[in-house]
């Protein structure tokens, strides 16, 4: 478990359903686990609670990504990004960091199988 109902009303200072609760943590679990799978133990790594908060409450008070509303005439504006449970750029970082997942591209060789391998790096054949 990511966090708690409890947690989650205390964060957002507001009434939380369980059946809110439940749904929303089952997202914000499902965007956290697509992002480092297995790598997530339980109880959760510190600093996965507090990402998994954020983006819980974010996608609880603001599903559709309203950036700014106008009363008068009538105008609204949305964010292309963030609507929902979606994983800002820092959050991605602070969660892979807690994971031990901190580096950005991994190694990869792309030399012919029946290379040589430089010193300290394995080859594997496809």
């Amino acid at each position: 478990m990511l966090f708690s109902a409890t947690d989650l009303r205390t964060y957002t200072r507001r009434a939380v359903t369980d059946a809110e609760y439940a749904l929303i943590h089952e997202m914000t679990d499902d965007a956290i686990r697509g992002e480092v799978g297995a790598r997530l133990t339980e109880p959760p790594q510190p600093g996965i609670k507090s990402v998994a908060l954020a983006v819980a409450a974010r996608g609880l008070t603001n599903p559709g990504g309203l950036r700014s509303a106008t009363a008068g005439a009538v105008s609204e504006s949305y964010t292309d990004a963030l609507t929902g449970i979606v994983l800002t750029e820092q959050e991605l970082r602070r969660i892979r960091r807690a994971v031990g997942r901190s580096g950005g591209a991994g190694m990869l060789n792309i030399g012919p199988c029946d290379a040589e391998p430089s010193a300290g790096i394995r080859s594997t054949a496809w």
